[in-house]
Formats: C-alpha cells, sequence, structure tokens
C-alpha cells in the first residue's frame, strides 16, 4: 500500500491544495484533498489490465466556483435539505443560512463544509484523517462543533469513510460525501447502471424538492429497486421523478438485513464492475444526476446529464423539522459522539 502527497492544484481560496493519493496503481487508488476533504478520484485496475476511474470530477478543485455539484465533497453541518432554512428548537426557532435568492438550506449553507480547507490531522499508508472546527454561529447552526473524517483502504481493498462528531450545544449533524459514481468509467451516462436498495420506503417531495412529510411504500413504484433494476427503466414514469427531473429522493433502509449483506448494490452498464455499500446511516439519498449537463468534467470537457449517481448516505432531509420519523434524532448533544461510517467494495464480474 502507497501514500503520496502533494500540494495542488489551488483551491478556491487562492492557495495550494493538500492532495493525498492512497493505494496502488496495480490495484484500487483513491485520490483526496483537503478543500472540502474531497474524495476526487478512485481508479481500479482490472484483470486484463485496463483501469477505470470511477467517480466524477472536475478538472480541477477551482471548479466548484462554476457549478454546485459538489462533486465528491463531505457536505454538513447538515447534508440534504432543511424547509425554509429553519427548525424548532428548546431556545426556540433556529434560522439558518442561505445562498441569496433560495427559499430553503441545501448542504449545510452558502459555506457548508464542501467549501472550506479541512486539516489533515492524521495520515498513514492506508488511511488520512481530516478535521474542521465549525464556529458557534456557522451557516447560522449553534454550538461549536468539531468534525472529523477519514478515509481508509481495507486489506481487502474496500474504501472506508468513518464520520465522528461532537458538540458543544444541541445541533442538528448529517454528514454525507456527495460522490458521484459512474463505474463503466466515465463513459456515457448511468442509466444501465443496475441498482439494488434494500428499502421499502422512500420520501416523496414538492416542487422544491422539500419532504412533504410522511414516507411512502416503493411497491408498484418507479422507486421500487428492491430487486435490482436500471437505473434507467423507470426514469421520469411517475410525477415525483418528474418533478426532479428524475431520482433524487431519499430511501429509508429497511432495518433487518441478513448479516453482511449490503445496503446497496450498483453494477457498471457494462456488467464488468460491481460496488457494495454498507453502512451505519438509516438512509440513503439517490440522485441520478439530474442537473450534470454541461459542468466541467475531468481531462476538460463537460459532463452528460446523468453523466453519474450520488448515493448520500445520511439522516433523511429536513429531519430537524421531522422527529416523528422512525430513524435517531438528527440532534447531537453535548457529551455525544456522533459516528457513523460508510463502506465501498468493489469487485470485477465475469
Amino acid at each position: 500500500m502507497t501514500q503520496t502527497s502533494k500540494r495542488s492544484p489551488l483551491a478556491p481560496d487562492g492557495l495550494p491544495a493538500t492532495v493525498i493519493t492512497l493505494g496502488s496503481s496495480e490495484a484500487l487508488q483513491i485520490t483526496l484533498a483537503d478543500w472540502g476533504a474531497t474524495w476526487m478520484g478512485c481508479r481500479i485496475t482490472l484483470n486484463d489490465g485496463s483501469q477505470r476511474e470511477l467517480l466524477l470530477g472536475g478538472e480541477d478543485l477551482t471548479d466548484p466556483l462554476r457549478q454546485d455539484a459538489y462533486f465528491g465533497a463531505i457536505v454538513g453541518r447538515f447534508a440534504n435539505r432543511i424547509a425554509n432554512g429553519r427548525y424548532p428548537s428548546a431556545n426556540g426557532p433556529v434560522q439558518l443560512d442561505r445562498k441569496p435568492g433560495k427559499r430553503h438550506t441545501l448542504h449545510g449553507g452558502p459555506v457548508g463544509f464542501d467549501r472550506q480547507r479541512w486539516e489533515v490531522r492524521a495520515q498513514g499508508s492506508h488511511h488520512v484523517c481530516f478535521g474542521l472546527l465549525s464556529p458557534d454561529g456557522d451557516q447560522g447552526y449553534p454550538g461549536a462543533l468539531d468534525v472529523e473524517v477519514c478515509y481508509r483502504l481495507s486489506p481487502d481493498g474496500e474504501v472506508c469513510i468513518d464520520y465522528q462528531a461532537r458538540t458543544d450545544a444541541s445541533t442538528p449533524v448529517n454528514l454525507s460525501n456527495h460522490a458521484y459514481f459512474n463505474l463503466d468509467g466515465g463513459k456515457g451516462d448511468i442509466l444501465r447502471h443496475r441498482l439494488r436498495l434494500l428499502a421499502t420506503n422512500y420520501l416523496p417531495v414538492d416542487a422544491d424538492l422539500i419532504p412533504l412529510g410522511t414516507l411512502a411504500g416503493v411497491e408498484a413504484t418507479g422507486m421500487d429497486f428492491r430487486s435490482g433494476k436500471e437505473i434507467g427503466q423507470d426514469l421520469l414514469c411517475d410525477d415525483q421523478q418528474r418533478l426532479a427531473r428524475g431520482y433524487d429522493h431519499a430511501f429509508l433502509f429497511d432495518r433487518e438485513r441478513a448479516p453482511g449483506q449490503p445496503a446497496l448494490t450498483l453494477l457498471s452498464g457494462d456488467g464488468r464492475l460491481g460496488m457494495e455499500l454498507f453502512t451505519t446511516l438509516p438512509a440513503v439519498h439517490v440522485y441520478s444526476g439530474n442537473y450534470l449537463a454541461g459542468t466541467p468534467a475531468r481531462g476538460g470537457g463537460v459532463h452528460c446529464q446523468h453523466a453519474g449517481v450520488a448515493l448520500e448516505t445520511e439522516w433523511l432531509p429536513d429531519s430537524p423539522n421531522h422527529p416523528e420519523w422512525l430513524q435517531p434524532s438528527c440532534l447531537l448533544q453535548p457529551g455525544e459522539v456522533w459516528r457513523h461510517s460508510t463502506r465501498y467494495r468493489f469487485a470485477e464480474h465475469g
């Protein structure tokens, strides 16, 4: 296992980024950056010696200034949407920051964790840990929050992301990685990728993609991925998808799974490469890249529509306004540790 570090390219703050590579070019190799604690790349070598880059990304780290795709970044303090940027608390309503002209808060606010420089707190031959201290009032959130995100390559080639956070005041926490996967190596779109998702319920949304408030069953809808199907099979087949121009919905994982069973699986369009995802988080937000057309692509050029699929493991969106949902509280209290992990296992098929 190898590990290298360098300071390049420039980040959006105009200073060099620290870019770290873990793994081997003969097997699995991931590239990370301190700006946004970003998972920039994930390259795998197949049995025939060919290589595939499995993540979408821009040409460099300044691309976030030109798009809002959040390629591979850690999003927080609260990933996904909070309606009207507002939620109730014991001390009265909390109003969060919103982007100019926007009604709701998305992925932590205008200057969320994806748009901040993290410190490298620890690194070794097979891991790197990024840390961030979010002060009280950051983007309107109460309490100082100390966050650490560690990326690890396991001996059997898994990519593991371990999250933890501590606070000095009650605050909502929902950390996620916003990587976009294209297991065909970035060739074309992901509509032929086969997704299997162990979720009996999903969260319907309104025209602003804010949850309507009640979970709904996936049975007999285009949201049913329990047996596995191509992402494009039922694309835009119902009003929910037409609102979002595709899949942009949260699914609540079924609680009971066989030991060692992944929460979801993804198979490349050509059937050669599969990914299994394991997580301690209760839900996943599936986004089929409905607005990716024209965003900067690695190596120059731009991405096409549906060029990648984001699989954001997290609490359900707008959770601070819905304590009735069947998941643990999203509010982190002083003395507690928010600790979760998501693992990605890749394997060649055929």
